[in-house]
Parts: C-alpha cells; structure tokens; sequence
C-alpha cells in the first residue's frame, strides 16, 4: 500500500478507520506501521487509536469537529452544551463538542480542541436522531433529551433548585415538546429524580407563558 493507491480509495474518505485498510494486500502487522509513518510525515493526523484523518491539502473535503466527535465514538451522540447551543436554547458558543456514550468517559485532545464524552447507562441512551451538519451525517440529542441529559448528569436532587435552571441561561423555550420531555426523562430511575422532574417541568411551562 503506497500513498497514490491509498488516495485514490479514500480521497472521498478523509476521516477512516484503520480497519477499512483490510482492502488493501498488505500484511495485517504492517498497516500500523505505515500509518504511523504517514502521520510523522504529516500526511495523516491521528484522531484516537484506530482513527484518523488525511491531511491537508490532501483530503478533498473538511470535516466539521462536532462530525468527528461523533464518527470516532460509537455508540455516541451529541448533547449537552453543543447541543443546546446548536439548538440555540443557551446563548454560549460552545467550541467543544460534548457527547454521550455508553462507553467510558473520555476527553481526546484532538489539534487545538477537545472531545468531551460523558458515560450514561445504556438504558438512558434514546432521545436521539440523525442530522445533516454541513452535508455530513451526524447523530444529536433531541432538544429535550439534551437538557435532559445536562440535568440528569450534573444536577444533584438534595441541591437542585429554579436557581440552578436559571443558571443554565436557558432560551427560546418555547421548541421544546414537554410532553416528549417528560417521555424521556421518564425512563430514568434515580432517586429524587421526581422531585427534579417536576421543577423543571414548572419552571419550562413558566417561560414559555
């Protein structure tokens, strides 16, 4: 596998696997090798183990950040504060792309930003849909299931109080779907999380009336 063979399979496919290298004659043991060899020569960056990207100028299209967080974790999808932003349900740019796995939390540093990526029990990994983000396939919470998953994640039930809500800066309430809210937020089981619920729900009916 020499660099012109490699382009001409995966130019349209600048963000990879190293397992999709298995079309190529090679020996398995010397994918590796060539890959990190591409990679000090600044032809490839590596993403996380097993992921990587063509460099430019070689790649043929630019992949958006929030599409690569979501490509190089699986399950995963985007939520809390990238989400919301996205959402335009909280006023704060958020350069960091958050997501939830049911796999171990991480944080990858990937060039100048970081992956963010919460653990959630599987049970609780629903609320999701497939989007179009630039022209590329991309998995987000729904808007109701990332203020869920904000809550559900960094609120306590003996703290939680309207002044923790209101903290969040939440806006343009008034696209969120209670009824789906309360859906979702009704497959979790925890303790206190009724009391939680309820909050919320008055505070969410409070600014949107």
């Amino acid at each position: 596998m020499d660099w012109k063979s490699f382009l001409n399979e995966f130019v349209r496919t600048p963000l990879f696997h190293s397992s999709m290298l298995s079309i190529f004659p090679d020996a398995k043991q010397h994918i590796p090798v060539q890959l990190s060899r591409w990679v000090k020569a600044g032809k490839l960056i590596q993403v996380r183990r097993g992921w990587y990207l063509i460099a430019a100028p070689y790649r043929s299209q630019e992949i958006p950040l929030p599409v690569i967080a979501n490509r190089v974790a699986h399950p995963s999808y985007l939520s809390l504060d990238w989400a919301l932003h996205y959402y335009d349900l909280i006023p704060e740019h958020v350069p960091n792309p958050t997501s939830v796995t049911t796999g171990r939390g991480s944080r990858l540093l990937f060039r100048d930003s970081v992956l963010i990526y919460y653990h959630i029990q599987p049970s609780f990994f629903n609320g999701y849909e497939q989007l179009d983000y630039d022209g590329h396939a991309m998995t987000v919470a729904l808007p109701e299931k990332a203020l869920l998953d904000k809550i559900y994640l960094f609120s306590r039930s003996a703290s939680f109080t309207r002044e923790w809500l209101e903290e969040l800066r939440l806006q343009n309430l008034e696209q969120l779907d209670l009824r789906r809210f309360r859906a979702l937020a009704g497959k979790i089981r925890r303790k206190g999380w009724q009391k939680i619920l309820e909050l919320t729900v008055d505070y969410l009916k409070e600014q949107v009336t």
